[in-house]
């Protein structure tokens, strides 16, 4: 009974955890998705968006003597519509997501693509948005990148030769440049949606979102699969302890903390009860109003669990 006990408590404690903001700074924001933190624990990026989803732009925040400041739009977005910052191992490179067009001098939206900016240190400046071209970028949407220490790049895209409306897509670094992306295996693509996904530096295990999946718990569930003798194994929920009856989406491992942080839609919203006019806009504006939000979890053990 001591057993069983003790790991209810551990569940509770991780369920709570997951119902917190990534970082207090966040709950200033009504609609805040995406999230990549710098390995040195002092720079954070995020998406700040309009209810409808208008405007979408990349925010950084720093952390000073321990105190996460305040947040402020990056150099090179505010006009278009940026999201999904993904920070390189190395901390040098900055991928994202976004609708602008290919030359400076147009006006004129595109389909999404993966773009980059860079710096020679960590204390230097972004340089200007570059558009990373073919073959990551197709005459389709690309979105959400992330980069494994071998410079493979796994990222999400609709255009033809995915399995289903959404694939996960990698294309590998060989002999000096990227090959020709292709859809990852049946283990993880499926004929619906599946896109977000979050590789290992060491590419030994892939975190990504599969929607209304057959053993999902509710519209987006978060997924995990582990390379074994060089395959994928077939994906695995990643349970009540990370998903939601809502949608999860968006992952990002901070590896020097073992935590997890992804964005979800959850609501702990109840009309349960009578509530005077305090309560109900303390209700309405909470941090779990199913509006979408960055949230975080240890998963230092959880890893080894689902394998």
């Amino acid at each position: 009974m001591k057993v069983i006990f003790s790991v209810l408590c551990l569940l509770c404690i991780q369920l709570s955890n997951a119902q917190k903001a990534a970082l207090p700074i966040l709950n200033n924001f009504n609609k805040v998705r995406d999230f990549t933190i710098g390995h040195n624990q002092t720079e954070a990026y995020f998406t700040i968006q309009s209810p409808n989803e208008e405007l979408s732009g990349i925010f950084k925040t720093i952390n000073v003597k321990g105190e996460w400041q305040e947040a402020t739009l990056v150099s090179f977005s505010g006009m278009f519509k940026d999201l999904e910052p993904f920070l390189s191992p190395n901390n040098l490179q900055l991928y994202f997501a976004s609708n602008r067009p290919l030359l400076v001098s147009d006006t004129k939206t595109k389909d999404f693509d993966i773009w980059v900016v860079e710096r020679k240190s960590l204390t230097e400046k972004w340089s200007e948005p570059r558009n990373l071209g073919a073959p990551i970028n197709s005459e389709h949407n690309e979105f959400y990148l992330s980069i494994a220490n071998s410079k493979n790049m796994y990222f999400t895209s609709d255009r033809p030769s995915a399995k289903g409306k959404d694939d996960i897509f990698l294309s590998e670094w060989k002999n000096g440049k990227y090959q020709v992306a292709i859809s990852m295996s049946s283990a993880i693509n499926t004929e619906s949606y599946e896109y977000n996904a979050y590789i290992a530096p060491d590419e030994s295990f892939i975190l990504f979102g599969g929607y209304k999946r057959k053993d999902g718990l509710g519209s987006g569930d978060l997924y995990i699969s582990y390379k074994e003798d060089g395959k994928w194994s077939l994906a695995k929920n990643m349970g009540e302890t990370i998903n939601s009856k809502y949608m999860d989406y968006c992952p990002f491992v901070n590896w020097s903390t073992k935590t997890l942080y992804f964005t979800s839609k959850r609501s702990i919203l109840k009309a349960d009860k009578k509530l005077n006019n305090v309560e109900f806009l303390n209700e309405v504006n909470s941090y779990n109003n199913g509006l979408s939000r960055v949230y975080k979890v240890d998963i230092s053990t959880l890893l080894n669990e689902l394998k």
